[in-house]
């Protein structure tokens, strides 16, 4: 297993990580898995075998029993690895049990610690970006959370590039914590943080956790074009997580991933994992299984290192437009562009 520096901290982690989504199954969760204690612990197991240091939940994950179920299957274990929670959705029916304000954050750690059976958390994360609370009143409330022992390091999640840019300006310019990671949706599929998450990642060294890393299953090798969908599985129409806009477009990358799988004897979903381990601003990708199998197969992805031919057949069949402005920047200034502009402009600009 490769570890990788979490953004500009001294922090490693392993370029696969757990995602606890799966944890409880309770609510609109149950349709992600049902692992219970028992389950969780094998799970947990094998990812420690396997290397893996990161475990990932939030505090919205079946209402909060993810994170009962992760703290009792880590156990002893707890202070071996690093746990990594989040916050920002509702937690109750009150005005108050939801957002980003100090009156929610500060409770909504404090449940945390309490569920997780643990003192501290190694990464806190805000779950989503909250328009109606002052960046500094959420920053101030994370820097005495870390002042106080209770949280390590802080990070964002599902936070749009101003709002990141925006984040880190307030820190900065109030001392506060700064955050050390972003977790964001990436995939074959849906590339869309190539736009500006990546690049200003990489500008402002930031790490990148990537959720649903096979896009909800549909890069896993069972959706087919031209196929009945498997049985117990959802259909493409009623994906919201990633949203499917072209279905075309998703089966012509699943035919490229399972193409090199056939020829390298293994699954298309480590593929799929690959490509993105593979990728320069991702720190760590978050897998989760709704059993023993699916996770031995995606911890097997960390052993599968594609050469540049499959690389190239991977990005370009999944290429996305270039947007405004960076078309224009890619025809009128290639002379004048970083090296996180080029990660996003390179393969666009004419040889």
């Amino acid at each position: 297993m490769e570890y990788r520096l979490l953004g500009r901290s001294g922090l490693k982690v392993s370029v696969l990580s757990l995602g606890t989504m799966t944890f409880g199954g309770q609510g609109k969760f149950a349709k992600t898995g049902q692992t219970d204690v028992e389950a969780a612990q094998r799970q947990i197991g094998l990812c420690l075998d396997a290397g893996i240091n990161l475990f990932d939940t939030a505090d919205v994950y079946s209402g909060g029993e993810s994170e009962v179920i992760l703290g009792k299957a880590l156990g002893s274990k707890r202070h071996e690895v690093l746990v990594a929670s989040k916050a920002r959705f509702p937690m109750g029916d009150g005005p108050n049990d939801r957002g980003s304000s100090r009156h929610h954050i500060l409770r909504a750690c404090e449940a945390s610690l309490k569920r997780l059976g643990t003192d501290y958390l190694d990464l806190y994360q805000l779950h989503e970006w909250d328009g109606l609370t002052p960046l500094e009143e959420t920053l101030r409330a994370l820097d005495d959370l870390v002042s106080s022992g209770k949280v390590r390091y802080v990070g964002v999640s599902n936070f749009s590039a101003w709002h990141v840019m925006k984040t880190l300006g307030v820190a900065e310019a109030n001392h506060y914590i700064r955050p050390v990671s972003q977790q964001i949706h990436y995939t074959l599929q849906a590339r869309e943080a190539e736009y500006e998450l990546l690049p200003a990642a990489q500008d402002q060294g930031l790490g990148v956790l990537v959720w649903s890393p096979l896009a909800g299953g549909l890069l896993s090798g069972k959706y087919r074009r031209n196929q009945a969908a498997p049985e117990g599985t959802r259909h493409l129409a009623d994906w919201g997580e990633p949203p499917v806009r072209d279905e075309s477009a998703l089966y012509d990358v699943v035919d490229v991933l399972v193409d090199i799988a056939e020829a390298r004897g293994v699954s298309a979903a480590q593929i799929a994992l690959a490509w993105l381990i593979a990728r320069p601003q991702v720190t760590s990708v978050i897998v989760g299984a709704r059993n023993d199998t699916q996770l031995q197969d995606n911890l097997l992805a960390a052993d599968v290192t594609l050469n540049n031919q499959e690389i190239e057949r991977l990005n370009q069949v999944s290429q996305l437009p270039l947007l405004y402005p960076y078309w224009h920047q890619a025809q009128t200034a290639p002379d004048r562009l970083s090296a996180a502009d080029l990660s996003l402009i390179a393969p666009y600009l004419k040889k």
